[in-house]
């Protein structure tokens, strides 16, 4: 082995287990902020987080912020009927309603009016954060402020209440930007197209200056940033937390990393050091042209139906560290390849591994089901010397990208799934036997017209979002109404509904569609799951109806 092979994989080891660490923290501090909502729920009961609007029906303003100022402090019930205890108040502020493009600079722009901020957490898909002051009365004049008057942030009026916690766990101990930690962790979420250091240097360098860039992909998509200073850093965790790359996908949520330094062997797609561009691998040839992606957008996914190209969101427009149009191009772009690359730290697969599979409630096609809201599924095959580990060969290494950013770690029949990269490269049906529920083990979907990705305008129509407790259901036929979806659900043992809600839809109209909504995210998976594609057949009908779920962008109904 050489010294550039040795020294690169001890590198791959040491981030690795950095990114392990990172990634174990900052799913519990995720973890944490979701209890933190669950416990506040009861609290914040008739507030919709999409619109922010306050609790009430129909009441005038005034009324509803005073409803919202008693909900603040506990106005919600156990379930035995008992008044619940007061929540105290906190230095840590929940905020809700805010606009999609909303980054942590807006919220530090709008409330540190109030008080010294020493810290904020984004959850950008909820459109909510947590933001912790340095005292509790600096918190406590911007839930008092909020009640009695509308507080903008972003040009959207926001809403606050305490949280239950006294303080956001921080994922890694270099939070402090006194600390001197210049490095910050980026994990990419809703990853809908690749991410190269290309494309981040691009994002990042204008607001401050970057050293060296590494991306990993393990659980999902991260990459570790160094800049030049703890300043630089600082800047960019707060200009750029929250913010799409592209327009409705790639959300970058930040954080400070626990390494202080990056180390970086080789300059390429995955990893590269801006002070030494002599480490340009030889079979680059030529080496780096960054003049080649600027300006362009990225080339639509023609052959693979993966829809228009996105472009990168400015930053907002009363952020403090707004850039000139000069500084920041209107699209970032790069080629996108037309076979497997190499921009993963792992040579780049097709094929991802399923484990954690209910032995006898999944089969191919629930995999199927579940799978294919993320890109087109080719072949699944259950692995006969793994019980409960099935392969999953999809369209490209970018649908495995955001199967795994979105179904990793997701509950499914009371077991946790662990979705990651398989070192396999296409599955091949050996070894087929039967399931437990009397099914095949392998399963070619490479025909079936329930793939969704497989025209730019079958593409275009498919939103990728994350797992919700609302599913939105289309494709129905009229006649069906929510008895009978009930009904279906009873009939296949999954979790019923607690809120339903149907589009209107035009008089000549032959199918029609809706919301559910579920008692909890768990429970929308399994019915996705099960009644994802189900033939729903109707009376003197010719053709039945095939039954669509995904998850739709809406909390609640």
């Amino acid at each position: 082995m050489s010294t550039v092979e040795g020294a690169g994989q001890r590198e791959e080891g040491e981030y690795g287990r950095a990114a392990k660490r990172l990634k174990t923290e900052e799913r519990e501090t995720e973890t944490e902020a979701e209890e933190k909502e669950e416990g506040e729920e009861e609290l914040e009961e008739g507030e919709d987080s999409d619109s922010g609007s306050l609790p009430g029906n129909g009441e005038s303003g005034a009324d509803n912020r005073a409803r919202w100022s008693d909900s603040q402090y506990g106005a919600g019930r156990r379930d035995n009927g008992e008044d619940s205890h007061r929540i105290s108040p906190s230095p840590v502020v929940h905020v809700r309603g805010l606009c999609e493009a909303v980054v942590e600079a807006d919220l530090i722009d709008a409330l540190e009016k109030f008080g010294s901020i020493c810290y904020v957490m984004m959850m950008p898909f909820k459109r909510q954060a947590l933001v912790e002051f340095s005292a509790v009365e600096s918190a406590d004049r911007c839930v008092s402020c909020g009640a009695k008057e509308p507080v903008y942030i972003a040009g959207q009026q926001a809403y606050f209440n305490y949280s239950t916690s006294k303080r956001i766990t921080r994922p890694t101990n270099a939070d402090n930007p006194n600390s001197g930690n210049k490095v910050l962790l980026l994990s990419i979420q809703n990853p809908l197209y690749p991410i190269t250091t290309d494309v981040l240097y691009t994002v990042c360098n204008p607001i401050g200056s970057v050293l060296r860039i590494v991306i990993f992909k393990r659980n999902g998509i991260q990459a570790m940033v160094e800049f030049e200073s703890v300043q630089c850093a600082q800047k960019a965790k707060a200009a750029l937390n929250g913010a799409d790359i592209y327009a409705g996908c790639c959300t970058l949520k930040i954080e400070y990393a626990r390494p202080t330094r990056l180390n970086v062997i080789k300059n390429d797609n995955e990893s590269w050091d801006y002070t030494k561009p002599y480490l340009v691998r030889r079979d680059r040839g030529k080496g780096r042209q960054r003049q080649a992606i600027l300006g362009e957008h990225p080339s639509s996914y023609t052959d693979n139906g993966y829809g228009a190209p996105c472009p990168l969101l400015p930053l907002p427009g009363n952020s403090r560290y707004k850039l000139s149009s000069v500084d920041v191009p209107d699209m970032v772009s790069y080629p996108l390849p037309q076979s497997s690359s190499s921009y993963s730290g792992h040579a780049p697969s097709s094929v991802a591994m399923v484990s954690g599979l209910h032995p006898s409630k999944m089969n191919c096609t629930r995999i199927f089901n579940l799978f294919c809201l993320y890109g087109n599924i080719e072949k699944v095959k259950f692995m006969k010397s793994v019980p409960g580990t099935a392969l999953v060969e999809m369209g490209d290494e970018y649908a495995v990208d955001r199967a795994i950013t979105h179904l990793n770690s997701i509950k499914v029949f009371g077991k946790r799934l662990n979705v990651c990269v398989s070192k396999q490269h296409a599955v091949i049906p050996s070894q087929v036997f039967e399931l437990e529920d009397g099914s095949s083990s392998y399963k070619d979907f490479a025909m079936t017209r329930n793939n969704r990705f497989s025209s730019a305008g079958q593409a275009s129509k498919n939103i990728i979002q994350p797992p919700s407790a609302v599913l939105h259901y289309y494709n129905v036929p009229p006649c069906i109404s929510q008895d009978h979806l009930l009904r279906l659900c009873t009939e296949h043992d999954v979790p019923g509904f607690v809120k339903f809600k149907m589009f209107d839809a035009k008089p000549s109209s032959k199918t029609i569609s809706g919301l559910l909504e579920f008692d909890s995210k768990t429970e929308a998976v399994e019915v996705l799951t099960v009644l994802n594609h189900y033939q729903i057949r109707i009376p003197n009908g010719s053709n039945p109806y095939t039954l669509k779920l995904c998850f739709s962008t809406s909390s609640h109904l």
